[in-house]
């Protein structure tokens, strides 16, 4: 598309990349204030965020490395970076940090354990932002691209040296739709939105995957790739947290956080 820098050392890829992480935060302080979070939990949100951030990033470099060892048999540290690979080490490094920190803030069973599912339907909404930001930024990059086409929607990558069909802007498009649905519900007072993320993410990412042609390596599933892989466990997780909601409301369990003091 166009790959190239925008001054030394910074790009289109970089510049989205930026965007997309500043928008999650700025999301997440909305949406805290909007649904009525209390301060102190948004302010461990805000830092267990920025923790899963810089750690993200790493656990998404360090994921393709793995793809490219399962692959070649080499492991080199900095090939490339994968989504899902930055998404889960960062829900893993912002649950560590959210309830180990929490723990010492409010102590056992406190607000931030209350808290706890509303912020998972705020953190979706934030990731599927971002998530749709940083896919333009894939789409100058020239990475994540779906196969060779000829057909009036296809875009001319430099790196490539011939039309491919954009899947970087299709997932974008999805993903931005799939925000504005998860806002909308959110501001109506819904809640559930992250199972309604993981599920519909997981489909798309699954079908978008038999149109996409860059490789990202080899899958523990033979006919599958990593990403497709990934997509099932996304499915399965927001089919178990949705079954999780119905029993607890069966059994008269509070599935909301309702506070008072906002962010």
């Amino acid at each position: 598309m166009y790959p190239y820098e925008i001054f030394p050392g910074f790009d289109f890829y970089a510049l989205f990349y930026m965007l997309a992480l500043i928008s999650a935060l700025v999301w997440l302080r909305i949406l805290s204030d909007k649904l009525g979070m209390p301060a102190r939990v948004y302010n461990l949100s805000l830092l267990s965020a920025v923790a899963a951030i810089a750690g993200g990033y790493l656990t998404s470099i360090l994921a393709q490395s793995v793809y490219d060892w399962i692959e070649t048999g080499t492991f080199r540290f900095g090939t490339g970076m994968t989504f899902y690979g930055g998404l889960l080490g960062g829900i893993l490094i912002f649950v560590a940090v959210y309830f180990t920190v929490g723990r010492r803030m409010f102590g056992r069973g406190g607000d931030h354990v209350k808290a706890a599912p509303l912020l998972a339907d705020i953190a979706a909404c934030c990731v599927s932002f971002a998530h749709a930001t940083g896919r333009i930024g894939c789409l100058f990059a020239g990475c994540c691209h779906g196969a060779r086409t000829d057909a009036w929607y296809g875009i001319y990558h430099v790196n490539l040296g011939y039309r491919a069909t954009p899947t970087q802007l299709f997932e974008s498009v999805f993903l931005y739709l799939l925000f504005a649905v998860m806002l909308a519900l959110l501001l109506r007072g819904k809640r559930g939105v992250c199972a309604l993320y993981l599920v519909s993410y997981g489909v798309w990412r699954f079908v978008i995957e038999f149109f996409r042609a860059d490789d990202r390596g080899a899958s523990f599933i033979q006919g599958l790739t990593p990403s497709q892989t990934s997509a099932i466990l996304f499915v399965a997780a927001g089919v178990a947290i949705y079954i999780m909601k119905i029993r607890s409301k069966k059994c008269g369990g509070k599935t909301e956080h309702d506070g008072e003091e906002k962010a």
